[in-house]
């Protein structure tokens, strides 16, 4: 299913998490902070409540047997059926989910300018919603916690075991999390870990985006081993930015460092979108920043690494920065086809592929390090290695055959 987009100048978290993994609790605290809070289960009674097409529609798919004796829905009947299998289970989705985004819309447009809006969502992960949000926040436990807590509210073990094993996966949920809370201790744990959530980071990101102000990456120069989570990273930032330039769009790519397994590299997710011109670069730039990734205007090139049917103009770009304080991103829209576009793709595909060329690149971010240099200073002092790099690449290129990814993002 596509990621639903919602319209509105707000910070947009979606929050989700497994029955019984402290979901409410969360949402609760975050609405005590000042977010403005939508919870879709709310909203899936009230568009089936009492009177509603939404419950006419349960009734004459899954029969009257999931009324009670006031002709209210009894949601214990409706959901020993609809969890009962994946296809009673998306029967009730069609009728309910229509309805349930129409009405997310309308709070979401009313929410003020400058509002966190929280969007509590049991099922986000099984739609693939989160390129809808600037985060995604998971919390969890494990299962047989998760299992004992809805004991405790009522539910049958046997029925919460069921519910637990038709939602996402733990594996899922992490992938799908740009923050991960565990809730296995005290109910303030979780609240502490709230509250440092809000002010160390979702406060000044929705002053960073509201304001378009970038996050730069550190000047003291840090390397760090390969992080086994930089590609679902990248992968989920690759959405955001796929949905905001929406049919500019000619593909998101994760490139650099990062996006080489086994390379070490500075902790910045460096994404390349393409697109047709860059006419359709500046004209998504305000839809990117809102989902955001800043435009940095300073920047409007590559470095040049001239061939004699490539001059120095057809190396122009943009470039974007994330406005999140807990993820430093560089987004660089290239025009596709282009001499920057393409030789970002084959050097990360000539990393990947050659252990030689991999491991050349390494010795010398290593040598560079060692120098003591700033991030910048380090950045400028990698060219002369690039310039020579370059050739080789290129005639490993055309020794193998590579040809640039079609599109798409990772």
């Amino acid at each position: 299913m596509r990621s639903q987009s919602y319209a509105g100048p707000v910070l947009r978290l979606g929050l989700t998490g497994g029955a019984g993994a402290g979901k409410s609790t969360l949402a609760r605290r975050l609405g005590q902070l000042g977010a403005v809070v939508v919870d879709a289960d709310v909203l899936a009674r009230e568009v089936l409540a009492p009177g509603s097409a939404g419950l006419a529609a349960v009734v004459a798919s899954f029969g009257a047997d999931v009324l009670d004796a006031d002709g209210a829905l009894d949601r214990a009947a409706l959901a020993q059926i609809a969890f009962a299998s994946p296809q009673r289970r998306r029967e009730l989705e069609a009728i309910t989910h229509p309805r349930i985004t129409e009405r997310t819309r309308e709070l979401f447009a009313a929410a003020p300018g400058d509002a966190v809006v929280v969007h509590d969502v049991p099922l986000l992960v099984e739609l693939a919603m989160g390129a809808a949000y600037h985060l995604v926040v998971v919390v969890d436990a494990p299962v047989e916690l998760r299992v004992a807590r809805l004991v405790q509210r009522g539910m049958a073990a046997d029925d919460a075991r069921a519910r637990i094993r038709a939602q996402a996966s733990a594996g899922q949920r992490r992938a799908a999390a740009d923050v991960w809370l565990d809730n296995v201790g005290a109910e303030t744990d979780l609240v502490d870990a709230v509250d440092r959530l809000w002010a160390e980071r979702i406060v000044p990101f929705e002053r960073n985006v509201r304001t378009g102000v970038r996050v730069e990456r550190a000047q003291q120069l840090t390397l760090v081993a390969p992080d086994p989570s930089w590609p679902a990273q990248a992968a989920r930032l690759a959405g955001r930015v796929a949905l905001a330039a929406g049919e500019r769009c000619r593909g998101v790519e994760h490139i650099g460092s990062t996006a080489v397994p086994g390379l070490l590299a500075k902790d910045v997710i460096d994404l390349q979108l393409g697109v047709d011109t860059l006419a359709d670069a500046d004209a998504a730039a305000d839809a990117l920043g809102r989902a955001g990734f800043v435009r940095v205007p300073a920047i409007t090139g590559d470095h040049v690494r001239t061939d004699p049917d490539s001059p120095a103009a057809h190396w122009s770009k943009r470039f974007h920065a994330g406005a999140d304080p807990g993820r430093v991103v560089h987004l660089h829209v290239r025009e596709v086809g282009g001499p920057g576009w393409r030789t970002a793709l084959l050097m990360r595909d000539w990393w990947r592929a050659d252990e030689a060329a991999r491991s050349a690149y390494a010795s010398e971010k290593r040598r560079l390090a060692s120098l003591g240099l700033d991030a910048s200073a380090y950045a400028a002092a990698k060219e002369p290695w690039f310039a020579a790099a370059v050739p080789r690449a290129r005639a490993w290129a055309e020794r193998t055959g590579w040809t640039p990814p079609a599109g798409g993002r990772e």
